[in-house]
């Protein structure tokens, strides 16, 4: 539980919609499911076999979201000596305070169930000689908890065991499946009205508006009524310069939850991974991970001296939490005036990281990088958000009607910092709880049908008038600013630079932006820069991924809090302050 609130607003506004064409068409199920990740497709087959209609909808097609770039693994208490209580301490000690207890606990106690799920339906991990799963360790873990496939491609694995259960199901008229598909905004009821009257903070949510590049009636803007909509949208690593993040990860979901009244929780804290390849100075967009697996099978980070970066600063030297690693590197580079520092795992052979990694060696070597011969040059990235949408312990969010799990989802989970390969085990705890909420609330009548209007709604109302967009030509300002002012190093006076120049960018004419994807996403880098950038300069101290170079000490008599923002009636910020016990 936490204790009071405290609320304050900001000078930044935010638009209630985006510009967008009036939508040309409807369609209407159960539940809308928006994203095909982990967390996307569980609920999607699970919701199937309870409901009448689901409608999944992804961005691109379905195997190219964030799960399927997930190289270490999926944690959870599997082996005889390992105990949800134990990975329950190490994810609280990787939070940094910050945690929700509650959800932490649903997560390593539902886990190992979970997991073993998986592998029912197909997943295939990699096993030992007596053919048990075998377990690997990351940063933060006091124990070998970490399930993996392929070597380094678990995500990769668990995605096409997924995907191959809803391919067994696709002729079922019980669930449809949207590819090409990007949500615009979310459609909303008047607040106190509908079904979900009572209920949340905002105006129910009653659908989407949908992009669709397809053919026939679902092509350009459309909208989307359903009893229940549920974000899986992913992450927001789009929003920096450099990112582990595929293309398609602009926080879309989380943007269009923002635009609408959602309650946003801990979006300050993003985790920058610390091993990441370093290709060069202006090198932007998707980098090479360099799994912390690798570290947790003996390889370790030195500087260009070939000194051991971090023996005697952490009890489990080069696997310490990724925030202590990260931090460890940039105070490296900061004192040595350099850009990067050298991961060692020469040591290991080139046999074993063969079969061990064979993604990243691939990878390493198209590059012109050679993991069993070559120091490799690494330096942090943006690699996962470990605040969004605020759900509660069965997914529902502050909006009446709308669900929100797996990245874009803020469950409490992850603190100030995501424990290494929580996330996957955190999509598939909660979006199995959400599959669970939604057919007891519709038994229960507490989720009618959505009457489909004649004229299809458009979201947002006024919100969607001038000023609502950015155009696409200026995603790298964007980036760039939100890399330098509110990234991994931060400061009061860098994120006001930040703040600045994402407020001048909004003020920017609107008849230079066109409706569109590309200008729809870099508004909602944008938006969501803007919330997250409010955040990080409100929070003095450092802790969790990021530093705070003005107030490099973490401090838990002021700032054991958690920080929320809402978008007001009048598009203004309303920030909020929980205090943690």
């Amino acid at each position: 539980m936490t204790g009071p609130e405290a609320s304050t607003r900001s000078g930044a506004r935010i638009p209630r919609a985006l510009a967008a064409p009036a939508p040309g068409w409807t369609t209407s199920a159960d539940v809308i499911v928006v994203g095909s990740g982990i967390a996307g497709l569980t609920c999607a087959l699970r919701l199937r076999e309870q409901v009448d209609r689901v409608l999944l909808v992804t961005k691109t097609v379905l195997d190219e979201g964030s799960t399927a770039w997930a190289q270490g693994g999926i944690a959870a208490a599997l082996h005889p000596e390992d105990s949800p209580e134990e990975h329950l301490e190490d994810t609280l000690v990787a939070g940094v305070g910050l945690c929700d207890r509650d959800a932490v606990e649903a997560l390593v106690t539902e886990g190992p169930k979970r997991v073993r799920e998986l592998v029912a339906l197909g997943a295939e991990f990699d096993r030992d000689a007596e053919g048990e799963i075998k377990l690997t360790r990351e940063g933060g873990h006091h124990r070998d908890r970490i399930a993996h496939a392929g070597g380094d491609a678990t995500g990769r694995e668990i995605s096409r065991a997924l995907i191959a259960a809803l391919d067994r199901v696709i002729d079922d008229p019980g669930i449809e499946v949207v590819e090409h598909a990007l949500v615009v905004d979310l459609l909303q009821s008047e607040p106190g009205s509908g079904p979900h009257s009572g209920e949340g903070e905002g105006a129910p949510v009653v659908g989407v508006t949908l992009h669709v590049i397809g053919e026939g009636q679902l092509d350009g803007v459309g909208a989307a009524y359903a009893r229940a909509v549920v974000l899986a949208t992913g992450g927001l690593g789009q929003i920096y310069t450099s990112t582990t993040n595929p293309p398609v990860a602009t926080g879309d979901g989380m943007a269009a939850a923002l635009r609408a009244g959602a309650r946003i929780t801990d979006l300050e804290f993003i985790q920058f991974h610390p091993t990441v390849l370093f290709l060069g100075e202006g090198s932007t967009g998707q980098q090479p991970l360099i799994s912390e697996a690798v570290r947790g099978e003996g390889a370790f980070l030195v500087d260009g001296t070939g000194r051991r970066i971090m023996e005697g600063r952490h009890e489990l030297a080069d696997l310490a939490p990724r925030d202590v690693v990260a931090r460890a590197i940039l105070e490296t580079m900061r004192e040595q005036g350099t850009d990067h520092v050298f991961l060692d795992a020469r040591h290991l052979g080139g046999a074993f990281l063969e079969e061990r990694f064979p993604s990243i060696v691939a990878s390493c070597r198209s590059l012109g990088f050679d993991p069993a011969t070559d120091l490799l040059p690494v330096a942090p990235a943006q690699h996962y958000a470990s605040g969004g949408v605020a759900t509660d312990l069965r997914g529902r969010t502050s909006l009446p009607g709308l669900y929100a799990c797996g990245e874009c989802s803020c469950t409490g989970v992850h603190g100030a910092n995501r424990l290494a390969s929580n996330s996957l085990l955190e999509g598939l705890v909660f979006a199995s709880r959400i599959a669970a909420d939604i057919p007891e609330r519709i038994a229960a009548g507490e989720l009618p049908e959505v009457v489909v209007p004649t004229t299809p709604t458009h979201a947002g109302g006024e919100g969607s008038g001038p000023g609502a967009l950015l155009d696409s030509s200026q995603r790298l300002a964007v980036q760039r600013a939100m890399t330098v002012g509110s990234g991994p190093v931060r400061s009061a006076e860098s994120t006001a630079s930040t703040a600045r120049e994402l407020g001048e960018l909004s003020a920017l004419p609107p008849s230079t932006a066109a409706p569109g994807p590309r200008t729809w996403e870099t508004t909602n880098l944008l938006h969501l820069g803007q919330a997250l950038t409010e955040l990080a300069h409100r929070r003095a101290e450092t802790r969790g991924g990021h530093v705070r170079s003005d107030f490099p000490d973490r401090d838990d008599d002021r700032w054991l809090v958690r920080q929320s923002v809402v978008v007001a009636p009048d598009r203004s910020l309303t920030v909020t302050e929980r205090s943690m016990p």
